[in-house]
């Protein structure tokens, strides 16, 4: 296909986007399907466009004046393409699979493309009615905050310390550009290619010998933090496919006891070949399957509880762009009440001493320190660790940390434009010892 066919093509699952309100890689699944002819380099150079135009369709549309699927790519190409007026009419010239010619308004448009005047919501290329919400995370930095969110995502490995170390693991990767991440010390970043998508990583050898896991590096920061260590007894309430009960286990050095929960059945399927992969021994998986009690005789047990707790994504909208434009107030609604339900549930399997990680991939306070702040006040003999004890199982990265991080007063946040990585909330409760 030519470039200006894979822009027409782009346009069309963009419109079909608009019109069903499905994911994006759905929709690029069935389209590929649908056109044999296209080869895997077409199919991925469309798909990266639509990406790319999802993470910019609010500041694109502003600057055509117009949200249309043709006026959103067209305002791609300029403002994350850095295509100039000439480049784009070369590409919509209205030849065979080529889109139409630019119009006189579109030419003028794209000549005098700015976002000086364009409030927050669109310099930050997330939802309006988002925008009360990203200002009480951050205040007059909201719009490069979101900016951030709509860059493209690196590719981050966590070393799976059970098997391999991150030095072997670094030579092991070399051929990829594989370099240290900045803040845990099991990571590392694998760059992009020259078209914006990661390299096969889950192909390579090392991978098949479980020598490392596919983690962005804040999720690796969460693990991390909640301090978990050889010999304790904890449970991974949300358990989900098991990337952070994967990193526990490594933590704790395959000692102690892991219970791995998920009330989806369908999200917690994944784990147990991830578990044989990994080498992890010290996992074992409640299963619901329908049945009631599969947690029973844990209450009270707990030195550490994770509530990885379900929520609206803000915070992974650099991997998943078209979901920040399918979000709805209710699903907020929703989210804080089950998140809410979690909590008190996490409680109940604590032990005195004992503490809960409470982590979510969301910046909106409604959903971290709202959060925390109702659980504390219905629950007295609970306290929440301050940001500078939160840090300490990172040592000196933790220091610095804390300078990088934002600080609240139920933990702290990861944000892409701060930390470079996802956008996590992290806290830690820790239950009063008896007497």
């Amino acid at each position: 296909m030519t470039p200006a066919a894979r822009i027409s093509a782009a346009i069309e699952i963009l419109t079909e986007l608009d019109a069903r309100s499905r994911p994006a890689a759905d929709v690029l699944k069935g389209w590929g399907l649908s056109h044999r002819f296209a080869g895997s380099g077409d199919r991925a150079a469309i798909g990266t466009l639509v990406y790319d135009a999802l993470r910019r369709k609010a500041s694109s549309a502003w600057i055509m004046g117009a949200d249309t699927p043709r006026a959103v790519v067209l305002g791609t190409l300029h403002l994350a393409r850095g295509l100039e007026l000439p480049a784009i009419e070369k590409l919509f010239d209205g030849s065979r699979f080529a889109p139409k010619p630019l119009s006189r308004e579109e030419r003028k448009r794209l000549e005098k493309a700015s976002l000086d005047d364009a409030p927050p919501h669109v310099r930050g290329d997330y939802p309006e009615w988002l925008d009360n919400q990203f200002a009480q995370s951050f205040g007059e930095d909201r719009a490069e905050e979101g900016a951030a969110l709509a860059a493209r995502a690196p590719l981050d490995l966590r070393t799976n310390t059970l098997v391999t170390t991150r030095e072997k693991l670094l030579e092991e990767l070399s051929h990829l550009q594989a370099a240290e991440t900045s803040w845990s010390p099991f990571g590392i970043r694998i760059p992009l290619d020259e078209q914006g998508r990661n390299p096969p990583a889950t192909s390579e050898p090392s991978f098949q010998k479980g020598q490392f896991e596919v983690q962005d590096e804040g999720s690796q920061l969460a693990a991390l933090l909640t301090g978990a260590k050889a010999g304790e007894q904890v449970l991974d309430l949300c358990a989900g496919s098991g990337g952070k009960t994967l990193a526990l286990a490594a933590l704790m050095e395959n000692k102690g006891q892991i219970f791995a929960y998920d009330g989806d059945l369908r999200r917690l399927a994944p784990i147990h070949d991830r578990i044989k992969r990994a080498h992890a021994r010290n996992i074992q998986v409640r299963s619901p399957k329908g049945k009631t009690g599969v947690l029973s005789g844990l209450e009270g047990r707990m030195d550490l509880v994770l509530v990885d707790a379900p929520c609206t994504g803000t915070g992974v909208w650099r991997r998943h762009p078209d979901a920040k434009w399918r979000i709805r107030p209710g699903a907020l609604e929703i989210r804080v009440k089950e998140q809410a339900k979690l909590l008190d549930q996490a409680a109940a399997f604590v032990k005195p001493g004992g503490r809960i990680a409470y982590v979510t991939c969301s910046l909106l306070d409604a959903e971290n320190g709202a959060q925390l702040r109702g659980f504390l006040a219905r629950n007295g003999d609970w306290s929440a660790l301050s940001f500078a004890e939160l840090c300490k199982p990172l040592g000196e990265r933790g220091i610095v940390l804390q300078r990088a991080a934002i600080a609240t007063p139920e933990g702290l946040m990861l944000t892409p434009r701060r930390t470079n990585t996802d956008g996590f909330f992290i806290s830690m409760l820790r239950r009063k010892e008896r007497g």
